[in-house]
């Protein structure tokens, strides 16, 4: 009976709908078939005359999820070559970037604090930031040059900072109005120009089906404002890489994922990683070049951080 239930909320995955309790299946697709591998070792091992049905049931849901999950496993093949990082020290044209959602209920603003001041990013973006957020994060703040701030009182304010010259910034609201995109263009000493977006559209939930959220996604890059050959993307997409809607947002815009075969690197929940999954990516196009990324320790909100070094094209 269980092993039916799975296959069928699988098969229901596949169906090309924007409907909240669908698209869902998509961001738990991981968990999902490590729990189906369980059952399935624990079949093999009961006595059942249904036991090598309840096999084949579940040995097609794994099937049908790891197809989906495949490129984001360690045994395929890397879409990207890391650089380096000897290469990268002392060269101006190379910085760090650190994407936070910080949640915006969580009150334990030190905890934030503390990582960001300890990995200090040459590039900070913020996420789930209302007033209360932007006061208590003046301290961090005050160390860059160039600070944008767009509170919000629910969960879609954000902030960017950032020491690296910036050419422009811009918030824009890409579909709905109270879930902003950060555009920014930045210019490392001896780089060319480099597109920065910061994104975090809506989750797919009962009162929100995912049309609007996919519209968002796949926008934010492809209309790009300058339109530049390198640029890199940050951000919780409240959305899956494996997905129909971040994969469109990836071949469209012709992007890259470091992530892809190397693991998952989930960020939600931040207490629950095991059993997680990657709502926060980080992708690349043109020449910029990156030389490291890594999920951090907890900060204390929902998600962990994401940190990754870059060295923009000469």
């Amino acid at each position: 009976m269980i092993a039916a239930l799975l296959l069928a909320v699988v098969l229901i995955s596949l169906i090309p709908s924007d409907a909240w309790f669908i698209r869902t299946i998509d961001l738990v697709r991981e968990p999902l078939t490590y729990l189906a591998a369980l059952l399935l070792i624990v079949a093999l091992f009961v006595g059942s005359r249904w036991r090598w049905a309840t096999v084949a049931v579940l040995a097609l849901t794994i099937g049908l999820n790891v197809w989906r999950l495949w490129p984001y496993s360690a045994l395929a093949p890397t879409q990207i070559a890391l650089a380096e990082a000897p290469q990268a020290v002392g060269e101006a044209r190379c910085f760090s970037a650190m994407s936070v959602n910080v949640k915006v209920k969580n009150k334990d603003y030190g905890a934030v604090i503390d990582q960001v001041q300890r990995y200090d990013p040459d590039l900070l973006f913020l996420m789930e930031t209302d007033q209360a957020w932007i006061n208590a994060l003046q301290p961090v703040l005050a160390n860059y040059g160039h600070v944008q701030t767009h509170p919000q009182p629910e969960a879609f304010g954000l902030a960017f900072a950032t020491r690296l010259p910036v050419l422009k910034s811009n918030v824009v609201e890409n579909t709905y109005r109270d879930t902003p995109t950060l555009y920014a263009t930045v210019q490392p000493e001896g780089s060319a120009p480099i597109e920065f977006i910061g994104l975090h559209p809506k989750p797919p939930l009962p009162e929100w089906n995912t049309e609007m959220r996919d519209e968002n996604i796949v926008n934010a890059g492809t209309q790009t404002p300058d339109r530049l050959p390198h640029a890199f993307v940050m951000g919780d997409f409240n959305d899956v890489p494996w997905s129909r809607t971040t994969t469109e947002f990836r071949e469209a815009g012709d992007w890259r994922d470091p992530r892809i075969g190397r693991g998952t690197f989930a960020t939600f929940p931040a207490d629950l990683l095991l059993l997680g999954w990657p709502l926060d990516q980080i992708m690349v196009k043109g020449g910029l070049q990156v030389t490291s990324f890594e999920i951090l320790p907890d900060n204390s909100s929902d998600h962990r951080a994401v940190l990754a070094s870059f060295c923009g094209p000469a």
